[in-house]
């Protein structure tokens, strides 16, 4: 089902009209109305010179966590680490920092351009550990193809 999306994540990225930040929004849009334990989708990315994350395009309840330092949350710690992080159980983690009181778990996907971290993209789920190798494939797929444009 989720491979399904790449056809739609292409077309949304290669739409030269529209600002890297509308293609980044209309991809947020897409999966969290698509997949149905996407419950938050954004984007963040590193803010400056600064060791911390910026967010992005999202689409889901508004976050108090526009700013987030390296090695803070799952976010922050995939910043430092440059791996993707899947957290099945989020009350599980000591290093989390709780968006919201109905998530239960969460996937952190690094975005690299020509090889550094500059970003991530976020995924909270109302749902006990939903969250599988092609969700990871798909969020790989989707950073790589962002990465073209920007």
């Amino acid at each position: 089902m989720l491979k399904d999306l790449q056809p739609k994540i292409t077309e949304l990225l290669s739409d030269s009209k529209a600002t890297a930040d509308e293609r980044m929004q209309g991809i947020c849009n897409l999966l969290k109305d698509s997949v149905p334990h996407y419950d938050w989708v954004g984007f963040y990315f590193k803010n400056g010179d600064k060791e911390e994350l910026k967010l992005g395009p999202y689409a889901g309840a508004p976050t108090d966590h526009t700013i987030i330092p390296f090695g803070k949350g799952i976010c922050g710690q995939v910043a430092v680490s440059n791996q993707n992080f899947v957290v099945p159980d989020v009350k599980a983690q000591d290093n989390y920092i709780a968006c919201s009181i109905t998530v239960k778990a969460e996937i952190v996907v690094p975005l690299f351009v020509n090889g550094e971290n500059i970003g991530q993209i976020d995924i909270d789920s109302n749902t006990p550990d939903p969250f599988t190798e092609e969700d990871e494939k798909l969020l790989e797929y989707i950073n790589a193809q962002v990465a073209k444009i920007l």
